[in-house]
């Protein structure tokens, strides 16, 4: 093989879909989302490898490296290789790339860091490569019926109601939640960003619920909340973002979570998207996938070198 690197040129996504056929997982397809020509701003590497078969040179591999707005404490990277081009150094070769372009990272952050599949090629290569993971993601299907109803009776309890995804005080609860669950990988996030990434319509972000500890008129504050990325309601689990108030207690936290996740699916599926470090949630949704009241639809895992 004669293999040449290069830039990456409008048009290589075509060439590169007709030899690696479709995405084999989900986090595949995502990741070849961002592939595209190199630019300064946002900071992008792009690299393609081609090989110069029966004198005509095709792309076979490719592979990037950026800085992200939100977690900006490492850089995201991703290299994928055509089935038939694997095992020969390709990969090696272009992540070695990639380390040499993060040298020069308007931040001066090099740390690359990169979503994998278990089991898959892609996490072997990142393994062999030194990578360690620093966290798991699930996204777990919740079925109908899976947690108990509560009692929203009391006047002076806990009360459910929606919220304007504009909301200042749902913006802020959704903000310092969001920081306080990714420790592992500040982000940082602003109001404004939170407004941005999580709750405006080009987000996705189609409504909110918020449990408040006992009634607005009393003083009551958002124990915990929902957002939904689902506009309309169909027979498929809604994609839905949970989140709660982590000052309080870890049995508060987890019981508020539980509430407002039994409301959710009292008739129909959701779908969540839960990190490990999301405890409140994962205490409440690991027996449920212990018993089979929710399933895990796909795993990934956060590695870095």
């Amino acid at each position: 093989m004669a293999i040449q690197y290069r830039p990456w040129r409008d048009g290589d996504d075509l060439e590169l879909l007709q030899v690696w056929g479709g995405p084999p997982n989900p986090q595949a397809e995502q990741s070849r989302a961002l592939f595209r020509p190199s630019s300064d701003s946002p900071w992008l590497r792009c690299i393609v490898a081609e090989d110069a078969m029966d004198g005509v040179a095709v792309p076979v591999a490719a592979a990037y490296v950026f800085e992200p707005k939100l977690h900006d404490q490492r850089l995201w990277a991703y290299v994928e290789v055509s089935q038939a081009h694997r095992g020969t150094g390709i990969a090696a070769t272009l992540l070695g790339m990639l380390r040499h372009e993060a040298g020069s990272s308007p931040s001066g952050v090099s740390t690359l860091r990169a979503k994998v599949v278990p089991g898959s090629d892609g996490a072997a290569f990142a393994a062999a490569a030194g990578f360690r993971e620093i966290q798991r993601s699930r996204i777990i299907e919740v079925a109908p019926g899976a947690l108990a109803v509560p009692n929203f009776d009391d006047d002076d309890g806990p009360q459910l109601e929606e919220a304007a995804t504009g909301s200042v005080e749902l913006t802020r609860a959704v903000t310092e939640w969001y920081n306080a669950v990714h420790s592992w990988d500040p982000a940082d996030m602003t109001l404004g960003q939170a407004q941005q990434f999580l709750l405006a319509d080009t987000a996705g972000a189609g409504g909110a619920v918020v449990l408040r500890d006992k009634p607005r008129s009393a003083g009551g504050a958002i124990a915990a909340f929902a957002l939904s990325y689902t506009q309309s309601r169909t027979d498929a689990p809604a994609d839905v973002l949970i989140g709660c108030d982590t000052g309080l207690r870890p049995s508060e936290q987890s019981a508020a979570v539980a509430s407002l996740l039994a409301m959710l699916v009292y008739q129909y599926p959701v779908q969540l998207e839960v990190d490990d470090s999301m405890t409140a949630l994962v205490e409440v949704l690991d027996p449920l996938l212990a018993t089979g009241a929710a399933r895990v639809v796909a795993e990934t895992r956060v590695v870095s070198d």
